[in-house]
């Protein structure tokens, strides 16, 4: 779908299911960090709100990545001090294993050229568009700069 403010094709990602469903954070694509497995970017982002500690492994083996989300989101668990500093590089580290350990989804994410990609969240202003879509899209802009980084490899 195109922007109609510019040239620049827009690819929009909101659900599992949707044509560009790979690109979200709960899509089945197993990847090894940490000397581990981990069923997804969401089961690594949120239990690396708890690095460290028993939290993390406990996330780390759920299921799903809404248990995974759930759990991270929950305040009875205590998070790390640093983590709004260290929040992005977490995501771009999970993005990057994410892509490079599964070269079909890194294809892919290449084949989307320079088209802008947003993850269409109404209720996520930071990583998403927000509900009026101008929200931050900070993982559309991680997902462009590894899909960069993929084609300078190339």
């Amino acid at each position: 779908m195109r922007d109609p403010t510019s040239q620049r094709a827009r690819i929009t990602f909101a659900g599992l299911h949707d044509e560009h469903g790979y690109l979200g954070n709960f899509y089945p694509a197993p990847f090894t960090l940490k000397g581990v497995m981990w069923r997804t970017v969401e089961h690594y982002f949120q239990s690396q709100k708890f690095a460290g500690t028993e939290h993390e492994e406990a996330i780390r083996r759920v299921a799903s990545p809404t248990i995974a989300a759930r759990m991270g989101r929950s305040r009875a668990r205590p998070l790390r001090p640093d983590w709004e500093t260290v929040k992005e590089a977490i995501m771009l580290k999970a993005l990057r294993a994410k892509f490079t350990q599964h070269p079909d989804l890194g294809e892919r994410l290449r084949a989307t050229g320079d088209a802008l990609l947003v993850e269409h969240r109404a209720r996520d202003a930071y990583w998403g568009d927000g509900d009026d879509g101008h929200g931050d899209n900070r993982l559309g802009a991680l997902l462009m700069f590894v899909r960069a980084e993929l084609v300078r490899a190339t």
